[in-house]
């Protein structure tokens, strides 16, 4: 049986429901119903227009209209870092390739001070081109490689001490990383996406899997290629983290992105043999993310969700 300890709550920090007071209130609910962590995910700017397919939908449309508030997640992680005691507080997932490694890595490490060592970082590699290019970031085709040595980067800063790097797309000089993070060796790593460039990157450099859209079909094939990866590279699968993200569309259910219905869209029922569908498949814990427009709404059901749904898993 699941208890609200397996999950953590995404508090939504764009679309319509964006706005500092009702962030604040979904925390500090999250911290007092149970929930074991907060999660924010990432976008600096929307362009006013783009080609990209964002990855995670049936037609490669955007979820949210880009024109909605938008809120930058490591300054809002300070805030919910005051206004909590306890709760973890993680990114689902945060674009290594947008910020300089040296002011994330010590952003971080700030971040984990503050909060006696609630960080959790997860990392992707991004989808947005446009957004890369507004913020004149590395080159959208290298952001694969260029997250690798911003999280080898980034851990090196978290243990402190004197820290130089010589990299492919970042170097340099020695310089002093002091405190290091309060999580040790540093706060834990999960590695957001579904392709193999992931589950590789999740292998040698994370701490765990943060996956997302993938349903009944997908999972085991996914599950199983990164068990193969972890043998390739001598890493023990069991030492992994396995997270799943799930964005709760109660109504009418939804075209997934890899075909079937979306996961966590349609009725309260078939949202609870999603969650048994995906704790059953190895995953510990599920990020929830509930999408739509009304404040009131939005606190009702995740409500609902702690004392009615979790209960029934």
């Amino acid at each position: 049986m699941a208890n609200i300890h397996q999950f953590g709550l995404d508090v939504g920090i764009y679309g319509p429901l964006a706005e500092p007071g009702t962030i604040t209130e979904l925390a500090q609910f999250a911290e007092a119903a149970g929930f074991d962590s907060i999660w924010l995910a990432d976008h600096v700017v929307f362009p006013a227009s783009f080609d990209s397919r964002y990855p995670f939908s049936a037609t490669g449309d955007f979820p949210v209209t880009t024109s909605d508030p938008l809120l930058e997640p490591i300054a809002a992680m300070g805030v919910l870092t005051g206004v909590t005691k306890r709760i973890r507080i993680g990114t689902a997932v945060l674009i290594i390739p947008y910020r300089n490694p040296l002011l994330l890595a010590r952003m971080l490490i700030t971040i984990d001070q503050f909060s006696n060592g609630r960080v959790i970082l997860g990392a992707g590699v991004g989808w947005l081109k446009e957004e890369f290019e507004a913020l004149h970031t590395a080159d959208f085709t290298l952001r694969g490689k260029v997250t690798d040595e911003y999280l080898e980067i980034f851990k090196a800063m978290c243990s402190g001490g004197e820290v130089s790097f010589a990299g492919e797309t970042y170097r340099f000089a020695p310089v002093y990383s002091m405190p290091g993070s309060v999580q040790k060796p540093h706060p834990p790593i999960l590695i957001g996406g579904v392709s193999n460039p992931a589950l590789r990157r999740v292998v040698r450099h994370g701490s765990g899997w943060l996956a997302v859209s993938l349903g009944a079909a997908q999972i085991p094939e996914r599950i199983s290629t990164l068990k193969r990866i972890s043998e390739e590279v001598g890493r023990s699968f069991d030492d992994l983290d396995m997270v799943y993200k799930l964005f709760i569309n109660p109504g009418e259910p939804k075209p997934g992105p890899f075909g079937g219905r979306d996961p966590g869209s349609g009725s309260e029922a078939q949202i609870i043999d999603d969650l048994k569908m995906i704790l059953d498949s190895g995953f510990e814990s599920v990020v929830v993310r509930y999408r739509g427009d009304s404040a009131g709404a939005q606190m009702e059901q995740m409500e609902r969700f702690a004392n009615d749904i979790v209960p029934k898993l």
